[in-house]
C-alpha cells in the first residue's frame, strides 16, 4: 500500500543500520478525524546528553506517502517518566520539530530527523523522572498517551460512546497564528459559525502571544496545533500566513510567500480534499492564484477575501451615512485590493429616456464618489479583516447563497483572457462560488479591470511556482 515502497524500505534500512535498537512493526493508526490506516512504525530509544546520558524512548509512524510526507512522531514514556511540555513536545507526547515542518524529499531523511530530535532534546529534555507516588497518579494519563501512540484517539472513544464523528461537523482551519489568524479565530468563534476551529501555528518554538492567550483563556471549540493532520476534513481552510523573510523587492516578498505556500497548500489540500480555500494572505489576488495552482482544486473552491470588506463598508456608507438605500443593494467594490479598486453596479433601474438615464448615472456616480471619499481613510485592521473572513465563512458553511465581492478567476469576464483573480460579485454557498453576478456594462470599469488583470498577470509570470 506504500506508494514509494523501495524508497521507504531504503530509509528504514538506514535507520536500522544507525540505530540497531529500533524495532519495526505494522499497526493500525487512527487519525484525528477517526479514519484509520495500517502504517509502518518503529520504536526504540535515542541517546541524549543533558548533563548525564539518557535514553529517550520514541515511536515514529511512517505515512503511506513517505518519503514525500513527514512521519508522525511521539515520545513513549515509561510508567516512571513524566512528559516535560515545551517547545517541541505537547502534553500527549506528540513531537514537533522544524525538521518536520520543513520536510522535503530527498533533502529530508528519517536519520536526519532523529539527529535533529536528539539535538533539540539536548537543549530541552522532554522527559523527567517521577517519584513512586507521582508515577501512580500518572498511570491514567500514560494509559491515554499509550492509546494515542498506538493510534487510538479520544475521537475514537467518543465514537464508541455514540458521539458524532468530527468529520460531520462544520470545521474551519485557520492557517497562521499571527494577528490576522488569531483575529479570524476570534471572529469565527464570536459569531458561532463552526463546531470546531483549528488554528495551525506554523511558527517555530513554543506558543507565544495570542496563541498562548487562546490556550490560557480556553476559547470554546478552538484547537491550536502545529500538525497539518489536525486540519483534516475542514470545510473551510483560511490562509492568513505571510512570509517574514528579508526580501529586498516587492517581487522577492511575493516569491517568499509563494515558497511558503508550497509547503502549506498541498498539505491542507491532502487532509481536506473537499474544502473551500479562503485566502487572506497578501497580495490576495496573486496568493489566491497560487493556492489554486498548488491545490489543483476547481476554481469555485479557491476564493480570496478580496474586496468583501470594502464592499460591506461601501454599502453601509451608502445606506446609513448618505441615505442612498436604493443604490446600496446593487453597489460593489471590485477589482484588486488597494488603490486600484473601483466601485461598480450589478443592475440599474430601467430608464427609457436617454437623457434621464444619463442624469441617473451621473447622480449615482456622485454618490459613489462621496462614499469612496468617506472610506478613503479606513484602513483594514486585522480584526476588521477577521470579521470579513467570518462573514464569508458563514455564507459558505450555511450555504446562504449570499452575494459577496471576492477574488475569483476573472478569465472570460470583461474581455480578460489571462488566468488572474480579481474581486467580482459572486454568489457563495457550501461549494464556494456558485455563480458570478453579472455587472452592469461600464467602459471605464472594464478598462480598470483589464488594467489590473494585465499588471497582475505580468507579476505572476515572474514568479517561480
Amino acid at each position: 500500500q506504500y506508494k514509494f515502497r523501495d524508497l521507504t524500505i531504503e530509509e528504514l534500512k538506514n535507520v536500522s543500520k544507525t540505530y540497531p535498537n529500533f524495532t519495526f512493526s505494522m499497526n493500525t493508526y487512527t487519525f484525528k478525524d477517526g479514519s484509520q490506516k495500517d502504517l509502518l512504525n518503529f520504536s526504540g530509544t535515542v541517546p541524549v546528553k543533558y548533563g548525564n546520558s539518557y535514553n529517550i524512548p520514541i515511536r515514529l509512524w511512517i505515512l503511506d506517502s513517505h518519503p514525500f510526507a513527514p512521519p508522525i512522531c511521539f515520545l513513549k514514556p515509561t510508567a516512571n517518566m513524566g512528559i516535560a511540555v515545551g517547545k517541541h513536545v505537547d502534553a500527549q507526547g506528540r513531537i514537533y520539530l522544524p525538521y518536520l515542518q520543513n520536510w522535503s524529499h530527498p533533502k529530508s531523511t528519517l536519520v536526519g530527523l532523529i539527529t535533529e530530535m536528539i539535538a533539540k532534546f539536548e537543549e530541552e529534555l522532554p522527559l523527567y523522572s517521577l517519584s513512586s507516588s507521582d508515577a501512580a497518579r500518572q498511570s491514567e494519563l500514560l494509559s491515554y498517551i499509550a492509546k494515542i501512540t498506538e493510534g487510538e484517539t479520544d475521537m475514537k472513544s467518543r465514537s464508541k460512546a455514540g458521539g458524532r464523528n468530527e468529520g460531520c461537523f462544520n470545521k474551519i482551519t485557520v492557517v497562521g497564528a499571527g494577528d490576522l489568524g488569531i483575529a479570524c479565530v476570534l471572529a469565527v468563534a464570536a459569531k458561532d459559525i463552526a463546531d470546531k476551529v483549528v488554528l495551525l501555528d506554523l511558527s517555530e518554538g513554543a506558543a507565544k502571544g495570542g496563541t498562548m492567550d487562546l490556550e490560557i483563556f480556553a476559547v470554546p471549540n478552538v484547537e491550536i496545533s502545529k500538525d497539518f493532520s489536525a486540519s483534516s476534513d475542514s470545510k473551510v481552510v483560511v490562509l492568513t500566513v505571510n512570509s517574514l523573510g528579508n526580501a529586498q523587492t516587492y517581487l522577492d516578498v511575493i516569491q517568499s510567500n509563494v515558497d511558503l505556500f508550497r509547503g502549506i497548500i498541498p498539505a491542507v489540500s491532502h487532509y481536506s480534499q473537499n474544502a473551500v480555500l479562503l485566502v487572506a494572505s497578501h497580495p490576495v489576488e496573486v496568493m489566491t492564484f497560487v493556492s489554486w495552482k498548488l491545490s489543483s482544486f476547481p476554481k469555485s473552491r479557491v476564493i480570496g477575501v478580496g474586496a468583501n470588506l470594502d464592499s460591506e463598508r461601501f454599502q453601509y456608507t451608502l445606506t446609513n451615512l448618505l441615505k442612498a438605500e436604493v443604490l446600496a443593494k446593487d453597489a460593489w467594490v471590485i477589482g484588486e485590493q488597494g488603490e486600484d479598486k473601483v466601485p461598480a453596479w450589478t443592475s440599474c433601474n430601467v430608464v427609457t429616456n436617454q437623457t434621464e438615464a444619463m442624469a441617473a448615472r451621473n447622480s449615482r456616480e456622485k454618490v459613489a464618489n462621496r462614499a469612496m471619499e468617506v472610506l478613503k481613510g479606513k484602513s483594514q485592521r486585522s480584526w476588521s479583516v477577521g470579521l470579513s473572513v467570518a462573514d464569508l465563512a458563514d455564507s459558505i458553511l450555511k450555504d446562504k447563497r449570499k452575494v459577496h465581492s471576492v477574488s475569483t478567476l476573472a478569465k472570460g469576464c470583461c474581455n480578460i483572457n489571462s488566468e488572474v483573480f480579481l474581486s467580482l460579485p459572486c454568489i457563495l454557498g457550501n461549494s464556494g462560488v456558485i455563480e458570478m453576478v453579472r455587472l452592469e456594462e461600464d467602459p471605464l470599469v472594464q478598462e480598470k479591470l483589464q488594467s489590473s488583470a494585465c499588471s497582475i498577470h505580468d507579476l505572476q509570470q515572474q514568479l517561480k511556482l
